[in-house]
């Protein structure tokens, strides 16, 4: 989090001149945190900070900026500070960043680049959005399985300072094709005259370049690894995934659930709230609440049917709010733990009938409990006979309790049916059953209150 004392400081320093106390402030704190400081200052005076630093230390800082305020620094640096600090952020991140660039910001920071860091950012740069080669960098170890223990140790002491990662190494054939992974500790308790090949594991778990990132993510996630190699369509390694980029998108995964579980639309982009204009916000949110508005208008023309109904039985109005609310309450619960398994792949949509079977079973005690509530809160209404249209409150409560417990399990039903029916049309389950759920148990649940209450009655 910012510390909010220290942010006018920085701004007492920078306005004083005080460069020697901003570099120590640079070099002293962790780059995360210097960071965060940042982001609440302004670009220039931000700039003004991080250019007394290491160059190597300011391509640090930088990286764990968010990209909208790493595009918005560099529309203010010269084109080689630009180029210096690009250079030294992970290929990763940097192909990220060139892709959020305006194009003449592009057009100008390729040229100052180095030819091999101007074609690794390219090549990352043009993998499709979402998929394993989009989140991959480049910056891994290699050996080759006729080296020695001996060599592979003192390759990797040499090329630690510009890898990301070494203790995972990959060992590829003249080709790049992937034969296996050794880790560190591998070559540390192996005698230094063994051979790689004789030490390496040649089932190696990897993603095809094309694959989506989440299940990259989920296989990090499912093997505790430290990083996942990325290969071609012909076996040739062509990058790896680090936990770190497996846990961002993870959490992207998660924000975009989340937000098309509320029925919001958009890009589903990790981005600030404060920093989303209002009128963005607007866009995103407004498209499912007038649809879902509109089909609410079924539910008042149900509630207008019965309106002689209603008037016979005026205790009636009085249970709608919680028909309403338990419908959608039992609904929204299967849904989540739908999808929740749909997307952790422990169910598919072959498994539909042992899902409803399962829910059912879950829909039948849910509804026997809340409705002998519903029954016991009728019997405590003691209204008077112009409201119960003359009927006995037992009577009343039966219906009541009845159309209640019809509706859970109808609901829990409802809630478990429509992700499936949307993972088996290939349509994101998300999207498609939380917005219509609430809106669709309405209807239903209406229906059978009004039908339930009107077969038991009698009326």
């Amino acid at each position: 989090m910012k510390n909010p004392l220290l942010v006018p400081e920085l701004r007492e320093l920078v306005a004083e001149g005080q460069f020697e106390a901003l570099r120590e402030f640079c070099e002293t704190t962790h780059p995360v945190v210097v960071a965060e400081m940042l982001s609440a200052l302004e670009a220039a005076e931000a700039w003004e900070i991080m250019r007394h630093a290491a160059p190597a230390l300011q391509a640090e800082v930088f990286t764990n900026l968010d990209q909208d305020r790493q595009v918005e620094l560099l529309g203010i640096l010269s084109r080689d500070d630009m180029a210096r600090i690009v250079a030294d952020m992970p290929p990763d991140d940097r192909a990220d960043l060139f892709k959020k660039l305006p194009k003449r910001r592009r057009e100008a920071l390729l040229p100052a680049l180095a030819q091999a860091e101007r074609e690794d950012i390219r090549r990352l740069a043009s993998y499709a959005e979402r998929t394993a080669g989009a989140i991959m960098t480049s910056d891994y170890a290699t050996l080759a399985p006729d080296q020695t223990v001996a060599q592979s140790l003192e390759r990797l002491r040499r090329e630690a300072p510009d890898k990301e990662t070494i203790y995972y190494a990959y060992v590829v054939d003249e080709q790049r094709r992937l034969l296996g992974q050794v880790s560190l500790k591998d070559l540390i308790l192996a005698r230094p005259d063994r051979l790689v090949r004789d030490v390496m594991h040649p089932d190696v778990i990897s993603v095809r370049v094309n694959d989506d990132q989440e299940e990259a993510a989920r296989r990090i996630q499912k093997f505790d690894l430290l990083a996942l190699p990325v290969v071609d369509e012909s076996g040739a390694l062509v990058g790896i995934i680090t936990h770190d980029d497996a846990l961002d998108v993870i959490v992207q995964e998660q924000t975009e659930d989340i937000e098309k579980l509320m029925a919001i639309t958009g890009s589903h982009e990790a981005a600030g709230y404060l920093r989303t204009p209002s009128w963005m916000h607007f866009k995103r949110r407004s498209v499912w609440v007038v649809v879902l508005a509109a089909l609410g208008l079924v539910s008042g023309y149900i509630v207008q049917s019965f309106e002689g109904l209603l008037l016979q039985f005026a205790v009636l109005a009085t249970f709608m709010p919680m028909l309403a609310d338990t419908g959608g309450n039992t609904g929204s619960q299967s849904a989540t733990l739908v999808i929740r398994a749909l997307a952790l792949k422990e169910i598919s949509p072959r498994d539909l009938l042992r899902v409803l079977l399962k829910e059912l079973q879950v829909a039948l005690m849910l509804g026997l409990l809340l409705g002998a509530l519903a029954w016991g809160r009728v019997l405590l209404f003691h209204g008077r006979a112009s409201l119960t249209g003359g009927h006995p409150l037992w009577l009343i409560g039966v219906a009541v309790a009845a159309a209640l417990a019809i509706q859970v399990v109808t609901s829990t039903l409802i809630g478990a049916v429509l992700p499936m029916a949307a993972a088996k049309l290939k349509f994101d389950p998300a999207v498609v059953a939380s917005p219509a759920l609430t809106t669709i148990v309405d209807i239903t649940g209406l229906f059978i209150y009004f039908t339930t209450v009107k077969l038991i009655l009698q009326v």
